[in-house]
């Protein structure tokens, strides 16, 4: 019986079972799908964010806006888009609620989140504007899907009782 066990057990690495196992869920930067629902549920976030696709009638920042009768009104389409986010978008999701979690929200640990988690944006930093106010300041324009991950996910850190904007070209 030990025999059969040993003759087993060298037959099936297990090994290089754990190994995959690893880097499919604990693995933050090469999980999928799975793995970063796991992550996901850790952080407390989750694949469904409300990206908004579309500017309906509306006064606030319209500058070539039409009378009552003459503009464009909602379409009867889905009113609420959320998408389930890739697996690349979940992941910054995931990053910035962890480090939403373990943040001082302090102006250099923010900036160091922000240029952390975009990277490929330009100059990425939040000012301060004195009057119980930020500004997260992107030099490059965000997608839709990481616009509504800085503005509506609450996963980036900003003092309590602050506000913020967000400021991108």
């Amino acid at each position: 019986m030990i025999a059969l066990i040993d003759a087993f057990s060298q037959a099936l690495d297990p090994q290089a079972f754990f190994n995959a196992f690893y880097d499919a869920v604990w693995n933050i930067d090469d999980a999928q799908g799975f793995g970063l629902d796991i992550w996901g549920r850790i952080v407390g976030v989750t694949r469904a964010l409300y990206v908004s696709d579309e500017d309906y009638l509306g006064f606030s920042e319209a500058s070539d806006a039409f009378p009552f009768g003459e503009g464009i009104f909602y379409g009867g389409g889905n009113f609420t888009p959320n998408y389930k986010l890739s697996d690349d978008a979940f992941r910054r999701l995931i990053m910035a609620k962890a480090a939403l979690n373990i943040t001082d929200a302090s102006i250099p640990a923010i900036n160091a989140i922000l240029m952390a988690l975009f990277p490929d944006h330009g100059n990425v930093y939040v000012r301060d504007n004195l009057d119980m106010t930020i500004t997260y300041v992107f030099g490059a324009p965000l997608s839709k899907v990481d616009y509504a991950i800085v503005s509506q996910s609450g996963a980036l850190p900003k003092p309590i009782g602050v506000s913020f904007t967000v400021e991108q070209p």
